[in-house]
């Protein structure tokens, strides 16, 4: 034979249970079940924030140019408000974006003059394992910060540079984007094993490499 334990007072209020309140009801009311709910997801994105924390390089969370981003992968303001790249008024702080609840999550918006540069292998990864391709230029390049992006398949390769323009290279299953102004990336979790910093991408030879196309 079991029996029911009945709850006396609320979870969240400690006001007495309503007489006729279900055996096992939790909340005195919907107001406090919705508070209560809130209340959850706010610990969530302050512990989510706070682990990221520990994956993104300190370089990156000093500057001021953090944005939200919708499921549409469109930049927002920490308010919900559509972002621009052009505008710098519409970015945050990195505690302010991390903490803020529009949005899905957190993107970096490159600006000239920052000296930050983000390859970006598009379909890189299938089933957990980097492509050949891919990893051709990762190995080629110097060891850095590097995250998955939002779909799992993309990675980031973050450095210490500038490249005078950007530049996107297709050809067969290769993708491959250069980009360190006007663009704003989605942040994603770091690759286990990287390092928490930003190399340097830097000498002719490097870029030259990159924008010949002939990265495969």
């Amino acid at each position: 034979m079991t029996s029911t334990t009945y709850r006396i007072v609320c979870e969240r209020c400690a006001d007495s249970m309503p007489l006729r309140a279900r055996a096992d009801a939790q909340f005195c009311s919907s107001a406090c079940r919705q508070a209560a709910y809130r209340e959850r997801l706010r610990v969530k994105r302050e512990r989510v924030a706070s682990e990221q924390v520990a994956r993104v390089p300190a370089e990156l969370r000093a500057k001021a140019r953090w944005v939200r981003y919708s499921s549409r992968k469109v930049p927002l303001r920490v308010d919900g408000r559509f972002a621009s790249v052009d505008d710098p008024s519409s970015w945050s702080n990195y505690v302010a974006a991390a903490k803020a609840p529009a949005g899905e999550g957190v993107g970096f918006v490159l600006a000239a003059g920052d000296g930050i540069v983000v390859v970006d292998l598009d379909h890189a990864v299938v089933n957990g394992r980097v492509l050949p391709w891919a990893q051709s230029i990762v190995d080629r390049l110097p060891a850095t910060y590097m995250e998955r992006g939002r779909s799992g398949s993309g990675l980031h390769l973050w450095f210490r540079g500038a490249v005078s323009h950007g530049r996107r290279i297709r050809r067969g299953e290769l993708a491959v984007e250069v980009y360190s102004d006007r663009r704003y990336m989605i942040v994603g979790d770091r690759v286990p094993g990287t390092p928490l910093e930003l190399a340097e991408l830097s000498g002719p030879e490097v870029l030259a490499w990159l924008f010949a196309g002939d990265v495969a």
